[in-house]
């Protein structure tokens, strides 16, 4: 039988279509903004190869749009008659990507992980199981997918590298800075081009407080980033946030307009909604505005993607996201549109509904409230569930403007108790002290006067 570059089966014509299938996982691993061509040409390789379907499948589903779910349901259907005589392993990802296309993200991370206890050299089931928990909010998760597999590598088997960068980022965000840092480091001496390594690096500098020392980790690799998606509009973002926290406030403006929302870029271009990025721009616009900076019509744009995608909850991190756009630009026929298009989701049955329901539809609620000026309104809407916001997805550092957005509508009402609440908070999760944080030392000076 037929094996790929870490030695696993693959039930595929020949040769050729391994190499087509493992240069495609590069490409996933490596981050590369040529990926879908390369899945392509898997799929044009062997159309009937039930792994090729799969691989399209997670992709569609990873981009976290409701209008991707029809082609991420029809590579289901493929994938299981693809693999309907192939190795249990091949079986089982087309079951994966059955249950996710469904709507059952923990169903297919169940899958994902009996893969990998049967065989942890299996990047693919790694690699997006690390993926979705990470959007679900379960970094001890990805840790614990980490150490387990951790058995089964060495730093001679093709993706290594990869194991490293996710080690790095799966310690940074349940707190272990040291180790973090330590395989992030490892993995970019390894491959100075590795994107994720890089991005778990530049979350443990931001964590830490090291914000010249980011820069300069940032700006130092990404001449390296050629041929790179849209991940390094992603640190480019991290960039930015160290220019914030120095109060450099041109320059973040700068890498807003020519980096990381850079709307005559061609990832921009061919993306111009992505979730991702939209959360950098909003997130960053949100900061700047909390800080007196002009910002220009820059949301405007991203107020006209929100309208666009008013219904689509697929990504519910997101969603707040979209409403800071329509709240900063009046567009409060639009915010209610969007309102009502979540309640309408949030009345059916689902791991996204119930995360809409419970979570989602009152933080956005409360943006809406922020942006409006009804600040005690935001406040009470906050309040109940801002323990549980962790369970839609996103770092500490992209969680942390909606906390701040709390904080503001707090301080804003005079509602004390809730500011030391806010503050107590970012002490608890934080290494750095709130006022060393400029979004939080102003509060820290109203509670001292």
């Amino acid at each position: 039988m037929l094996k790929d570059r870490r030695d696993l089966p693959l039930t595929t014509a020949s040769d050729a279509v391994v190499a087509a299938f493992d240069r495609a996982v590069d490409g996933y691993l490596e981050y590369r903004a040529d990926l879908m061509e390369r899945i392509d040409a898997l799929l044009a390789a062997d159309p009937d190869f039930g792994m090729a379907h799969v691989f399209k499948g997670y992709m569609m589903l990873a981009g976290y749009r409701s209008d991707l779910l029809p082609a991420a349901r029809t590579a289901a259907a493929a994938a299981r008659r693809g693999t309907a005589a192939a190795t249990e392993r091949e079986q089982a990802h087309a079951a994966a990507l059955t249950h996710w296309a469904e709507g059952s993200a923990d169903r297919a991370i169940a899958v994902w992980n009996q893969i990998l206890a049967d065989d942890p050299r299996d990047i693919l089931a790694f690699r997006v199981a690390h993926f979705v928990n990470f959007w679900l909010g379960r970094p001890e998760a990805m840790l614990t997918s980490v150490l387990s597999v951790e058995r089964g590598w060495n730093a001679d088997l093709p993706g290594y590298v990869a194991i490293l960068g996710c080690r790095c980022f799966a310690h940074e965000e349940c707190g272990y800075y040291t180790e973090a840092e330590h395989a992030g480091r490892e993995a970019i001496r390894r491959d100075p081009t590795d994107l994720w390594a890089a991005h778990g690096v530049a979350h443990v500098l931001e964590m830490t407080g090291r914000r010249r020392e980011g820069i300069d980790w940032v700006v130092g690799l990404q001449g390296r980033w050629d041929g790179g998606n849209n991940l390094k509009h992603h640190l480019w973002w991290h960039q930015a946030m160290y220019h914030l926290e120095l109060g450099e406030m041109d320059k973040v403006l700068a890498l807003y307009d020519a980096g990381f929302r850079d709307m005559a870029s061609p990832l921009t271009r061919a993306a111009p909604d992505l979730y991702i990025d939209v959360q950098n721009a909003a997130s960053m616009l949100f900061r700047l505005g909390r800080h007196g900076v002009d910002v220009g019509d820059r949301w405007g744009e991203l107020a006209d993607k929100a309208e666009a995608r008013i219904g689509d909850c697929q990504s519910v991190f997101t969603l707040p996201h979209w409403m800071m756009a329509l709240a900063a630009t009046g567009r409060d026929a639009a915010a209610r549109r969007m309102l009502a298009a979540m309640r309408d989701v949030a009345a059916t049955e689902g791991e996204i509904p119930a995360l809409v329901r419970t979570i989602g539809l009152p933080v956005t609620e409360a943006v809406l409230a922020n942006g409006q000026g009804r600040h005690a309104d935001a406040v009470a809407l906050m309040r109940p569930v801002v323990g549980e916001m962790y369970r839609t997805g996103g770092s500490h550092a992209q969680q942390d403007v909606l906390e701040q957005m709390y904080l503001d509508s707090a301080l804003k009402a005079g509602a004390d108790d809730d500011v030391r609440l806010m503050l107590e908070r970012a002490a608890g999760r934080h290494p750095v002290p709130p006022s060393r944080r400029r979004g939080y030392a102003m509060a820290v000076t109203r509670l001292a006067a």
